[in-house]
């Protein structure tokens, strides 16, 4: 007996059956791309003594100037997630830009690990008695010893420095802070506004759905990603939200978070932030692109932090950025796929190498197996 088949709410024409899908198969909606009708191209491919043993399939965007300087992998339409917080966040930038101490300022645009100093600079932007106002769901620290031992907890989720933040600026600006989550709340409807500078006055999102931490995210193609994160660097001196991120990048994530590194190792000229699901947005100054360089990295099955490293490596490191490799991988190699960058930054990619010196190529014996005769068992 399947679970359809018994007295479920889920079936047929029962009470509460409409809120799930009618098809396993999914719906089809004109003008709505899914993920089975995108263009989906390869950016990584892992390789087991010369067979492809994984193929990491996405899309990749550059922008800059109101341009799409480069793309691959089609124009997928996806939610930006938690690589917005810092569009978010300019909703209230003004009235938060002499309230918040650099390490609140930091806080609030993370997706944070949930360690100690994570929670302390979420908590320390409410007052005691406003922290039940904070709606993020319970959950625990996202590093894997802390998910072991601790409780779950609204300040561990990663985006409790954003909830805690809005709310602080809710409270300013003299909105209601009851139903900050929700798509009706003026707050949803500024952040809109703020994403219009870039993509039009006119400009509307496709869907708005429930973000994990509760509230709205709204819908995007990548290339309007990398517009968006162009417009971030070319307008990076006009609030504090550049300067909190590249000053205390290890709020901004945490231990070997890949933004963290990021924005680590690019000395204040690149700012980084990964959302889910498989999404890296890096804003970059470059003196080729004086008007703001925007690189949106979607990968096609969700978050790959190591698949994503070595593209965030290769797109930077064509801009003279040096990013360091991530972990070595159990045997396979990693080779890119050319289409990351575009055709004139070719030739400065094939020097990148996607291995290091610590991490040697044992996925074959250095013989001709072929030519040394079978020892006899037994």
């Amino acid at each position: 007996m399947t679970r359809l088949s018994g007295p479920s709410a889920v079936a047929g024409a029962r009470p509460g059956a409409e809120v799930f899908p009618t098809s396993p198969l999914g719906a089809t909606e004109p003008g709505l791309a899914t993920g089975r009708d995108v263009a989906w191209q390869p950016l990584v491919d892992y390789r087991r003594n010369g067979v492809s043993e994984t193929t990491i399939h996405g899309a990749v965007a550059w922008a800059s100037g109101g341009k799409i300087v480069h793309s691959f992998g089609g124009n997928v339409l996806c939610y930006g997630r938690s690589m917005m917080k810092p569009f978010t966040m300019r909703v209230f930038a003004e009235d938060l830009a002499g309230v918040l101490t650099p390490e609140q300022k930091a806080i609030s645009v993370a997706s944070h690990n949930g360690d100690t100093e994570h929670v302390a600079a979420a908590q320390s932007i409410l007052t005691r008695a406003e922290w039940p106002l904070m709606q993020t769901p319970l959950d625990v620290p996202l590093v894997q010893f802390g998910r072991q031992v601790r409780r779950p907890r609204r300040w561990y989720h990663c985006c409790s420095g954003e909830h805690a933040a809005l709310l602080r600026g809710c409270r300013l600006k003299g909105w209601e802070r009851v139903g900050y989550t929700l798509p009706q709340h003026p707050m949803f409807e500024a952040y809109l506004d703020v994403l219009r500078r870039w993509l039009g006055p006119d400009w509307s999102p496709v869907r708005v759905a429930r973000d994990g931490c509760g509230l709205p995210t709204a819908s995007n193609t990548v290339d309007e990603l990398a517009h968006l994160y162009a417009g971030l660097a070319a307008t990076r001196d006009e609030d504090w939200i550049w300067e909190a991120m590249t000053s205390h990048p290890d709020l901004v994530g945490g231990f070997n978070r890949l933004d963290s590194t990021i924005l680590k190792a690019c000395g204040g000229k690149v700012v980084a932030k990964e959302g889910a699901d498989g999404l890296l947005g890096l804003a970059i100054v470059h003196p080729d692109y004086p008007e703001g360089l925007g690189v949106v990295i979607k990968i096609a099955h969700g978050w790959d932090a190591q698949a994503t490293w070595y593209v965030a490596r290769a797109v930077l490191g064509v801009l003279g950025f040096e990013l360091r490799n991530p972990y070595a991988l159990h045997r396979q190699k990693a080779f890119l796929v050319p289409g990351v960058v575009p055709a004139d930054r070719l030739a400065a990619l094939e020097s990148i190498p996607t291995w290091d010196e610590w991490d040697p190529d044992d996925d074959r014996w250095r013989y001709d197996w072929r030519a040394v005769a079978p020892r006899e068992l037994g």
